[in-house]
């Protein structure tokens, strides 16, 4: 197993048991709040931090397996190489956006470190999310440089794009 597709796999893992503790945190704020007239303060706050936290996680898994949406109405009838340069070209332009993001997500994250900004209830760090975004969104343009250049194959396909 390549090693980009162990960090995507771990990614996506970790992604799964945020959204899965997020869950079990939305019903129990929602069962406190009909049943004991309790409620979690911030748990709207959390919801979005992990999920936020966890988009960005799935996005290496995703490009990994190619699972973005592709409309090919207008290429349905090209030839299999015009395809595959324009999937090249894809997964370069996946490459820079995804750079570009993990770039000004870092310079966020040191703005938010600097500034001591928090979430208004809980006063959850800024700066721990925009942290905790940067290494997917960088492996996801590592993922997409190497499909780009044909050196790794899409997961569950036999050769490169």
């Amino acid at each position: 197993m390549h090693v980009y597709e162990k960090l995507a796999r771990l990614c996506a893992v970790l992604a799964g048991l945020l959204l899965t503790a997020i869950t079990l945190m939305t019903c129990a704020s929602v069962l406190g709040r009909n049943l004991m007239d309790a409620t979690l303060a911030g748990d709207f706050e959390l919801t979005g931090i992990a999920t936020g936290l966890a988009i960005a996680l799935f996005m290496p898994w995703c490009q990994l397996r190619q699972g973005h949406i592709i409309v090919d109405f207008f290429t349905a009838n090209s030839s299999q190489r015009t395809t595959h340069l324009l999937d090249r070209a894809g997964c370069l332009l996946m490459a820079l956006v995804m750079a570009l993001l993990a770039w000004r997500t870092g310079l966020g994250g040191v703005n938010a470190w600097g500034n001591q900004t928090g979430s208004m209830l809980l006063g959850f760090p800024d700066w721990l999310v925009y942290a905790g975004m940067v290494p997917p969104l960088a492996l996801t343009a590592l993922i997409s440089i190497w499909q780009a250049i044909g050196m790794l194959p899409a997961l569950g396909s036999e050769t490169p794009l």
